[in-house]
């Protein structure tokens, strides 16, 4: 029985439009995520006076938004991953539910 919804679920042509939209977007995001990430390291690594110049007549330095920048990125991302997930990767799992269940 349990093969027999394994093989149901993996056969179905919704199924492997899930895996292909989920993959491609996971790795759509994940590459946007290290290109924000590894170039503020690298402005850490190669560009220290760039970073520690002020912004306007405070204390504050440019390095402090621009991290500040990528925590915000993080949490932008990852709540445009979870509402699409939470409508089209959900429908689409549940229309291959309900086929595999038939």
């Amino acid at each position: 029985m349990q093969d027999d919804l394994i093989s149901r679920v993996t056969s179905n042509p919704k199924y492997q439009e899930l895996k292909a939209k989920r993959h491609s977007f996971g790795w759509m995001l994940t590459f946007a995520m290290m290109f924000v990430y590894y170039g503020f390291i690298l402005l850490v690594a190669f560009n220290k006076p760039l970073l520690a110049s002020k912004v306007g007549a405070g204390v504050i330095t440019l390095g402090m938004p621009l991290g500040i920048g990528v925590i915000l990125f993080t949490i932008i991302i990852t709540n445009i991953y979870v509402r699409r997930a939470n409508s089209e990767f959900d429908d689409l799992t549940a229309e291959i539910t309900k086929a595999a269940l038939k």
